[in-house]
């Protein structure tokens, strides 16, 4: 499983990688996505955003370790 923070780096899309890293734990891998033309080419058009295997599951708030967990189970 892949999940991708997309972010500029804000406070908001640090807080949602940390996040995702706690809920995944080894289960998953987390990669941090900071390059705007990737961002946009995601059809991110509000950060934080978070995507599972390449599907946007949330985009503009930082969801909470539960909610992560939710999504990926």
């Amino acid at each position: 499983m892949k999940i991708e923070i997309y972010g500029t780096g804000c406070t908001k899309c640090k807080k949602l990688f940390e996040n995702a890293c706690q809920a995944a734990g080894s289960a998953a891998r987390v990669v941090k996505v900071d390059d705007m033309q990737q961002i946009v080419s995601a059809g991110v058009m509000t950060t934080p955003a978070i995507a599972i295997d390449g599907q946007i599951k949330s985009a503009g708030r930082v969801l909470s370790v539960d909610e992560i967990r939710k999504l990926i189970a």
